[in-house]
């Protein structure tokens, strides 16, 4: 009987293995050690269980959270994929938006902005520049603004698209201008367009920088203010579909 009681926990030292009468009357002492070991499993398990249960916040770039950014424009709520599943860590998801129509509007909207700078045949492609670029512009913005960086983009978009459109109506040589209204999913396109057009022209043979330069059109453009080349071809725009009503 004393051997079982014995190989209830394993001897952890040569010392401990000489047992004395003491030792082998004294069952209590084992039991209390053998409990403790369930007890600090018990707690293991729970802090397993912790872990697992806090999933990490989606941050893009580990840094900018996606969860109080609004959209201040309710027609383009769905155009400007930036709540929920539409979270990345990265604006890089290889995903295969162009195989329909309408499904780039559920890619991620920073990541869109990223695939506006792939302009000019040298740059296609290059899609770790852009999210390079894309990564600075955002620091930039914050030390500028001490704002999410991503609102800024969102109210960036929301101000230079477009809201009104002219096309060209009649055939056989009798061409005039119809004024017509632009689709939500359509202004969004049109404004990271100018965006990054007005961004890549400004750095063009200068010594600022792209992140610096889509910083700075971001910023305006957000603001609203006319020193944006996206708010100031919107206006444009308008203000010619206008006189063709």
């Amino acid at each position: 009987g004393s051997r079982s009681r014995l190989h209830g926990s394993k001897p952890r030292s040569y010392k401990e293995t000489k047992f004395t009468m003491a030792d082998v009357e004294e069952t209590p002492v084992e039991e209390t050690y053998e409990e403790e070991v369930a007890e600090e499993v018990v707690a293991e398990e729970e802090e397993d269980y912790v872990v697992e249960g806090t999933a990490t916040e989606v941050k893009l770039f580990g840094k900018w959270s996606f969860a109080d950014i609004e959209i201040r424009d309710i027609s383009l709520e769905d155009y400007i994929a930036c709540k929920g599943d539409h979270a990345t860590f990265l604006p890089h998801t290889a995903g295969r938006y162009q195989k329909k129509r309408f499904r780039k509007a559920s890619c991620p909207i920073v990541e869109r902005l990223a695939c506006c700078l792939m302009k000019k045949g040298r740059n296609a492609g290059k899609k770790l520049m852009a999210v390079r670029i894309v990564q600075h512009t955002l620091e930039i913005i914050h030390l500028l603004t001490d704002q999410n960086p991503i609102q800024v983009v969102v109210d960036a978009i929301i101000n230079s698209g477009p809201r009104e459109d002219s096309t060209r109506v009649g055939g056989a040589g009798v061409v005039r201008r119809q004024a017509v209204d632009m689709s939500p999913f359509r202004r969004v396109n049109y404004a990271l367009y100018l965006l990054a057009t007005g961004a890549r022209e400004a750095s063009f043979r200068n010594l600022k920088t792209m992140s610096e330069c889509l910083a700075e059109e971001l910023i305006n453009a957000a603001r609203g203010s006319s020193n944006s080349y996206a708010i100031k071809k919107k206006d444009e725009i308008e203000r010619v579909s206008k006189s063709n009503r």
